[in-house]
């Protein structure tokens, strides 16, 4: 503890000379995407997965502007309780997170917008302890546009954004600790068992024992709740479903026919797990000029376009603990449907 009080005023010392620079002097952005990162990678999972069984595409690629808009939409549907559930228990507990780590970094995977993360960026700074905030994400353009309006609105903290996919490896720089990594929004629920496992042991590798981790987790529930959460009365999240298509079209000059598919979302019990789907209308022949690749599919095919797992407090404290993290804290909404936990390297 001695150790990290030092670390903290070293930090304030640094951090009186920087209160003073304009928020364009304390925004840096690192692109560690190569050239073709979006091309070859693209071309890479159509490949992998319009050939494999079952058919498959990673849900990464729902989310151009259009689909980023719909998913925006989506979180804000009567039906989809993740990120209300989520927001409730940051509101209630970011200050008893801002005390319990004392984070002089706070880390960011996937923040897109960064909204969420205000909360905590509130309680760390009114905490005393923050310094930088170093988002990670795909899109530059994202990171470029709520990293400056963080800087603007949070002066004397530096915001340091890496354009890097934290799925091929975690990209931190030497930030300030100790370092809160926060992995919100149950995005771990995409992962599968073994991909998870790769995961943790990556994140366990890359902290040291005065970091910790802040992972968002959505609850194993009612499977009529969960179905509802991702097939809504409204169709947008159906749109958000198709939405793959249409970038397969405009990337690859591909000519899925939206129309010809039925969003579907199943809820797998022996896995624990929502399967959001796309089932072929008729027999058809999707050709992929952008590949040389023709995927014929059945009437009543799937194209699975997301897995979203969900987790009981049992069985994910026991894959942190053998990905190599203990679970120090575990917090859940009012109604016991999302959990929000701290874990430390082992």
């Amino acid at each position: 503890m001695d150790d990290s009080r030092a670390t903290d005023d070293r930090a304030a010392s640094r951090a009186g000379a920087e209160d003073h620079l304009a928020p364009d002097d304390r925004f840096t952005l690192d692109d560690r995407l190569p050239a073709d990162y979006f091309t070859a990678t693209l071309h890479a999972d159509v490949r992998r997965g319009l050939g494999g069984t079952p058919r498959t595409l990673p849900p990464k690629w729902f989310y151009d502007e259009r689909g980023s808009d719909l998913f925006e939409e989506i979180t804000r549907l009567p039906e989809y309780y993740p990120t209300r559930a989520e927001q409730e228990i940051l509101d209630r507990r970011a200050v008893e997170i801002a005390t319990l780590t004392r984070a002089a970094t706070l880390i960011e995977l996937g923040s897109g917008s960064s909204r969420k993360t205000r909360l905590l960026l509130d309680a760390l700074t009114a905490g005393g302890t923050l310094r930088r905030y170093a988002p990670l994400d795909v899109s530059a353009t994202a990171l470029e546009e709520a990293g400056r309006a963080i800087c603007r609105d949070y002066p004397g903290l530096r915001v340091a954004a890496t354009v890097a996919d934290f799925e091929g490896g975690l990209a931190l720089s030497d930030e300030p600790g100790p370092r809160l990594l926060a992995f919100l929004g149950s995005t771990i629920g995409n992962f599968d068992e073994e991909q998870r496992a790769a995961f943790y042991r990556t994140l366990a590798l890359s902290l040291t024992s005065d970091d910790v981790l802040l992972l968002g987790a959505d609850l194993v529930k009612e499977p009529e709740v969960l179905v509802r959460a991702y097939d809504d009365a409204a169709g947008v999240t159906a749109e958000f479903d198709k939405n793959v298509l249409h970038v397969l079209n405009r990337e690859l000059g591909a000519d899925f026919d939206p129309a010809g598919f039925d969003h579907v979302a199943v809820w797998d019990a022996e896995h624990e797990r929502i399967e959001m789907r796309l089932r072929s209308r008729r027999a058809q022949v999707a050709k992929i000029p952008g590949l040389d690749l023709s995927v014929d599919f059945a009437e009543g095919e799937d194209l699975r376009t997301e897995l979203s797992c969900k987790f009981r407090r049992e069985t994910l404290t026991a894959e942190l603990k053998e990905g190599g993290f203990t679970v120090r804290q575990w917090w859940t909404d009012a109604a016991g449907r999302f959990a929000l936990l701290l874990a430390v390297p082992n």
